[in-house]
């Protein structure tokens, strides 16, 4: 016979999985009643043994804890601005931000950090994570989870948590449009559409710019597919190497991807008068050869920070409420050829 689970608990005493976690874990946030209730159930199911005993931390002596999951924080400042603001707001309210580095791809054998599991927090925000499998992982934990983008091949119901996008389809259409309507019929689209959810949403926003006024991008203007790790120069090289010509413009999933191009174009001499249009996402300051020069959307991280915090503060004090999807808008700023119409 199969070991009861903290879900049969729940499912025993028509309450949450998360209610169940935290009183077995010695968590606040569950009245006395429950708490008692859930103590008798673990020991009448066999989930605990017949001789064990409740004990738990007062809630007027515990300091709460939610961590912050996260792969390659040291990639870019945009995401340590969103850990910054998030830290600073939870600690304000008497909650502590534990971080916790996740890797950026999964192996065999790999099991998360013990501190996501062994009581040390009360829930979990999860960024930069595209692995499938580690996402998995940190969707079975038994914990409020809040998420900043997920990978478009896991269905948002599979998160078990609640999901914050950075709006981004109708901006790049409206971007895309503002091109198309500007003469810049031949346009290129760059960007690993599979690799975020929001990226696939800014290409969907590319291709409804098109349908709108009748187009039909060219494909082979396009680099949508998978991009290694740390190979996006070399591979947009090759691939901008091996065009018969290049296009009137690129509309870039990123400013990150954008200053790729730029790099090259600057290299390679291949648009000394700035003939090509080049347009990004994010307003990314890091990116030099871009940063203010180029059309982008202004995604704060700062703001992003904040939603997360208050989102996970709200999971914890609400237990077992339906998860959420929801989209943060940002702003275009339009610049260089295409400043005049904003």
């Amino acid at each position: 016979m199969c070991k009861p689970t903290m879900q049969d608990i729940a499912d025993a005493l028509s309450t949450s999985r998360v209610s169940v976690w935290k009183v077995l874990n010695n968590r606040p946030g569950v009245s006395d009643l429950l708490r008692h209730q859930i103590w008798e159930k673990a020991r009448e199911l066999g989930y605990l043994p017949p001789e064990s005993t409740t004990s738990f931390v007062p809630e007027t002596v515990h300091r709460r804890s939610v961590a912050v999951a996260v792969c390659r924080p040291e990639s870019s400042l945009f995401w340590m601005k969103i850990i910054h603001q998030m830290a600073k707001d939870l600690s304000s309210l008497g909650v502590n931000l534990m971080y916790t580095y996740l890797p950026t791809s999964w192996k065999e054998g790999y099991s998360l950090p013990s501190s996501l599991y062994d009581g040390s927090v009360e829930g979990v925000v999860v960024l930069n994570v595209y692995s499938p499998p580690i996402l998995q992982l940190l969707a079975d934990l038994p914990m409020p989870k809040v998420y900043l983008d997920t990978i478009p091949s896991l269905p948002f119901g599979k998160l078990d948590g609640d999901l914050l996008l950075i709006e981004g389809r109708g901006p790049i259409r409206e971007i895309t449009g503002r091109l198309l309507d500007r003469g810049y019929a031949r346009l290129g689209f760059l960007g690993d559409v599979g690799y975020a959810q929001t990226n696939t949403d800014r290409y969907q926003g590319f291709l409804e710019a098109f349908t709108q006024r009748g187009l039909t991008p060219d494909p082979s203007l396009c680099l949508t597919g998978s991009l290694g790790l740390r190979t996006h120069y070399e591979e947009i090289s090759q691939f901008l190497e091996n065009l018969p010509s290049l296009p009137d413009g690129f509309v870039c999933v990123s400013d990150y991807i954008a200053h790729f191009i730029q790099r090259y174009f600057e290299e390679h001499g291949s648009d000394p008068e700035g003939r090509i249009v080049l347009t990004g996402f994010d307003n990314n300051a890091e990116y030099l050869n871009v940063a203010k020069r180029i059309t982008t959307v202004d995604v704060r991280p700062k703001t992003l920070g904040a939603r997360l915090a208050s989102k996970i503060l709200f999971l914890l004090e609400h237990p077992g409420v339906a998860q959420e999807i929801s989209y943060v808008r940002s702003d275009i700023l339009f610049r260089g050829t295409l400043a005049d119409e904003a």
